[in-house]
């Protein structure tokens, strides 16, 4: 029978040989158990005692695990925290997986090879891509009713052909665009292929106006090179046209246009001049809720003009590298004037000009809601500050009206591209 004394020893005991022996694996070695032989009648207690590691000995093993425990604890939350982080990255990179080509990412422009939306780099609703159908017809439909005109005086009978083929396809449009409007107004959920629907639409449309245009050059020798005005019926990041050659190296200038447009918000840019290094060496844009503005080199003025009530006006903006001193003219009326718009900065040459794009990249980078919505006609540059009479007889449709020694309005001067038409110039007509 043991006494409480023997019991207690034998706890102590067993006790130590599970100490010794966990320690041990924590360090990675192998297991010892040392024996010691004991007398029958010792007590077991004080063998023990005799028999144990000397004090410090024991004090500098028990440091050294419970080192060892904190940096296995400290091991185990360093492998928690990644745990976490991939959990996370995996979670971001199924939900990017589940997402459709074509839809809107935040952080800016969507830029995604093969789903590129030509309608505009902003997703839009159903009433404004119906709008802009809407206002694409109607275009159509106004250059038909020209041509039917025209084969009607001239007695073509392909220009009749292609005319009634050309009607046929925009009566089919006008059935999608009511199916759709339907299916809108019975809540129809069709909203998932809205961009291949529109993919279908851009290829029809742009497919009817390269075949307009087509007919349209034919009647080239009818009219004067210089009495044609640029359409650009709807916002798109490929309708432009492209100047051919570039401009030279300017000190001054002056820059005139007939515009038409009731786009909103902003009519857009009528015009880009980029050169290598600088993408906004000329531009005149307006855009969202600003007011028109020209930038020289990347600095801008703001112009005082009102435009987009749907009606021809004439502007004029004069420029001088001589303390940037600057001059807007609208229908004729100087409207406003400053200066310090990148002054002694001339006009660098070998550049781009473009009409109906804004260039982030030399010809190129055009950004859907920065295209000018309109009419554009008479687009003139000099390398010299007109005077307000002679800015007023363009304005007037004078035949004393000159015209740019830099760039002069002509349909041989042109590259157009993306379904931009051309037609007889109506403005001057109206006035005079």
């Amino acid at each position: 029978m043991q006494t409480p004394k023997t019991g207690i020893c034998w706890r102590l005991f067993l006790f130590s040989c599970l100490f010794l022996e966990s320690s041990s694996q924590d360090f990675g070695g192998q297991t010892q158990f040392i024996c010691t032989s004991v007398p029958k009648d010792m007590d077991i207690c004080a063998a023990t005692l005799q028999n144990s590691v000397p004090g410090e000995d024991l004090k500098t093993t028990v440091m050294q695990l419970r080192e060892t425990v904190l940096q296995q604890k400290e091991t185990i939350m360093n492998q928690k925290e990644t745990i976490r982080e991939l959990t996370s990255k995996l979670a971001r990179c199924e939900s990017q997986s589940g997402i459709e080509p074509g839809d809107a990412r935040p952080g800016g422009r969507r830029k995604e090879a093969g789903t590129k939306n030509t309608m505009g780099d902003v997703s839009r609703g159903p009433a404004d891509t119906l709008t802009q159908l809407s206002q694409t017809l109607q275009s159509l439909k106004q250059r038909l009713e020209n041509l039917e005109q025209f084969s009607r005086s001239n007695n073509s009978v392909q220009a009749n052909s292609l005319k009634d083929l050309l009607q046929s396809k925009i009566d089919d449009l006008e059935k999608q665009v009511l199916s759709r409007v339907n299916s809108i107004e019975e809540g129809k959920p069709g909203l998932r292929n809205e961009t291949e629907q529109r993919g279908r639409v851009e290829s029809t449309l742009t497919s009817l106006h390269q075949r307009i245009t087509d007919l349209e050059k034919g009647q080239r020798e009818n009219r004067p090179l210089d009495k044609f005005q640029l359409t650009f019926p709807l916002r798109t990041n490929y309708m432009y046209a492209k100047v051919k050659k570039s401009l030279p190296e300017m000190y001054a200038l002056t820059v005139c246009m007939w515009l038409k447009s009731n786009a909103s918000p902003g009519v857009g840019t009528p015009f880009s001049y980029a050169v290598p290094g600088q993408a906004n060496e000329l531009v005149l844009i307006e855009w969202g809720n600003n007011p028109m503005e020209i930038l020289i080199n990347d600095k801008v003025a703001k112009l005082p003009f009102l435009i987009n009530d749907g009606k021809w006006h004439h502007i004029c903006v004069t420029w001088t590298t001589r303390d940037g001193v600057w001059e807007a003219f609208q229908d004729g009326v100087k409207r406003g004037s400053g200066e310090n718009l990148a002054p002694y900065h001339p006009i660098k040459p070998q550049g781009l000009l473009i009409l109906g794009q804004e260039q982030d990249t030399l010809g190129g980078g055009f950004d859907a809601t920065q295209a000018f919505v309109g009419d554009l006609a008479n687009f003139h540059i000099w390398d010299r500050k007109l005077s307000v009479g002679e800015i007023y007889n363009l304005a007037t449709c004078s035949s004393k009206a000159q015209v740019g020694n830099v760039f002069a309005w002509m349909e041989t001067s042109l590259d157009i591209y993306g379904g931009a038409s051309k037609w007889t110039f109506e403005a001057c007509r109206q006035l005079n």
